[in-house]
């Protein structure tokens, strides 16, 4: 056992904060500049923890009873640069403990509106608005192509935000409307507020993300987060909730003397490595304080095969959340990095001969009683016949689906051999070289049975890659779509007669070929909606056309002098 100063942080864990109820064991130990620290787990929860992260501080050594003095300080109204003077204690330090620790004793906004009505989700965001001492909102959104965009209005300014939206100019936006039909207004989620962090006290501002719509007053057909929405609701009339939970991976590069963005790593550390050679092991921590302190939970960070590059997982959830998740968790660690002079990039492939970024998506179907489908004791893989439609018909949709989940010209520069990024149209366990991949089972945890789709990238857009996941696996339950037989060997190294023996197909070699499939694949076209498959289809169009004009260095050093 550990001592009393040591207590969960998981907000999630009915023990949180406790320090007396038993349940912290140690069970490894890492290096710091500091010296040896602890890993720990919560008997209860079942999570691990480093021993910084466990003890929910900026400092290592902090005990629960310098924290309760500064908490009763800040409730008893004195000032937090007075605190931090009194006290010796880093500002920065102050103003986390109070989002961490006065945070989460109030009510929470729940997530989803089954919980709460959104006329009192406005409510509690109104009262949580004033509490935090916020003076402005930043209303995010997305382009069909990801990219976030953003609205910044003035603390005073939320309620009629709320109450009736805010109206902007679409035709500025990729792939929203022409010029002639611009005006459109966000309608902010009320249950997306989060207080962003890191911004300075006296200018606080917090975030809502929103949803677009028409001056008629109906949802937009061109809002990827609308268009997300509207496969879940053909879930929901299944029967079936859908959660997700992606793997991001990004690089982190420095900048030269001019503040120029270079493809110069950070680091020289390799997948899993150990501190001393992962000099980028603070940062993830600073952006996990970050994510927590926004009410979500990081499952896991770790350094990834590249130089620089890593992985950031959030705990999976119902699909839109997770797609919220997604946008705020690329929002975090571009917004983190920049804070220690360094850019984070989640471009597929930005470095030849090392790992691209992938953002593998674990997919998994629940009742409405909160069971998972996916399961089936008796079956080899523990796969039921449900989840055997499901990924007969992702495998069946899979090349025009690799439009929407990896959708760049330098996406198809990642799937490639080689580098565990998926080339071939199959399925298997143990087997990452497979498109699909099946997580092994484990006694106990049949609610995590999942499949992980392996092509996406960080370049997509969440909304609409989720969308068309789902719509492929739902026309696959609808029309019972067998899946091949699993493949268990690495399909990398199988010969071309093998491969089509087996049946194996290959995924598009380029953004042409894939929205080509895009193009003839009538599912994922109605998920999409007639509007933003044609904006998407002429945004790609485009894209390729101006790639294939452009003459390379490797062009020049083949070609000029050669012929």
């Amino acid at each position: 056992m550990v001592s009393s100063g040591i207590f969960c942080p998981n907000p999630n864990c009915p023990l949180y904060r406790q320090t007396d109820g038993d349940n912290i064991v140690r069970f490894g130990s890492y290096m710091t500049k500091h010296g040896e620290r602890g890993r720990y787990r919560c008997k209860n929860c079942g999570e691990t923890f480093s021993e910084r992260a466990l003890t929910g501080l900026y400092g290592l050594h902090s005990d629960k009873a310098r924290i309760d003095k500064v908490i009763k300080l800040i409730e008893g109204g004195t000032s937090l640069r007075q605190i931090s003077r009194d006290e010796n204690i880093k500002l920065d330090t102050v103003r986390y403990w109070r989002d961490r620790f006065i945070k989460h004793n109030r009510q929470k906004v729940e997530r989803r509106p089954s919980k709460m009505g959104l006329d009192s989700a406005s409510k509690e965001v109104l009262e949580r608005a004033k509490s935090d001492e916020v003076k402005f909102l930043l209303l995010q959104f997305t382009d069909i192509l990801g990219m976030m965009k953003c609205v910044t209005i003035p603390a005073f300014r939320l309620q009629d935000a709320l109450d009736k939206g805010i109206w902007f100019d679409g035709s500025s936006i990729q792939g929203f409307v022409r010029i002639a039909e611009s005006d459109m207004f966000l309608k902010p989620d009320p249950l997306t507020y989060q207080v962003i962090p890191w911004k300075v006290e006296g200018r606080k501002s917090a975030r809502l993300i929103c949803d677009i719509y028409t001056p008629e007053g109906k949802p937009f057909e061109g809002d990827p987060r609308s268009i997300l929405k509207k496969v879940l609701a053909e879930a929901s009339k299944m029967g079936y909730e859908f959660n997700t939970g992606p793997e991001v991976e990004f690089y982190l590069f420095k900048k030269d003397d001019t503040g120029k963005i270079t493809t110069v790593p950070h680091d020289i550390g390799g997948y899993f490595d150990y501190p001393a050679r992962d000099l980028a092991s603070e940062v993830r921590e600073d952006i996990i304080f970050a994510l927590e302190a926004m009410g979500m939970v990081s499952e896991m960070s770790h350094h990834e095969v590249g130089p620089g590059q890593h992985e950031i997982d959030v705990r999976y959830s119902d699909a839109l959340s997770s797609a919220d998740n997604t946008v705020t968790l690329k929002y975090v660690i571009k917004s983190i990095a920049a804070q220690h002079g360094l850019y984070a990039s989640f471009m597929p492939k930005p470095l030849y001969g090392e790992a691209g970024n992938g953002m593998h998506v674990h997919q998994s179907l629940f009742d409405k009683k909160g069971k998972n489908v996916f399961f089936d004791a008796e079956d080899k893989y523990k796969l039921s016949q449900v989840a055997y439609h499901y990924l007969g018909g992702q495998l069946a949709h899979a090349k025009a689906l690799t439009a929407i989940v990896a959708p760049t010209v330098n996406s198809y520069k990642r799937l490639v051999s080689g580098y565990e990024a998926p080339v071939y149209i199959c399925w298997g366990q143990v087997n990452r070289s497979a498109l699909i991949r099946i997580p092994r089972y484990s006694v106990g945890r049949e609610q995590s049975t999942r499949m992980e789709l392996r092509c996406p990238d960080p370049s997509c857009n969440p909304y609409l890659a989720f969308a068309a996941m789902l719509k492929t696996g739902l026309h696959g339950i609808k029309n019972k779509i067998e899946p091949p037989k699993p493949v268990e060997e690495n399909v990398y190294h199988l010969g071309s007669s093998r491969l089509e023996e087996l049946g194996i197909d290959m995924l598009p070699f380029s953004i042409k070929r894939a929205i080509e499939e895009l193009k003839k694949d009538k599912v994922i076209k109605e998920a999409l909606g007639e509007h933003t498959f044609d904006k998407f289809y002429e945004a790609k169009q485009a894209e390729f056309d101006e790639y294939r004009m452009q003459i390379t260095p490797w062009e020049l050093d083949k070609y000029l002098e050669a012929l």
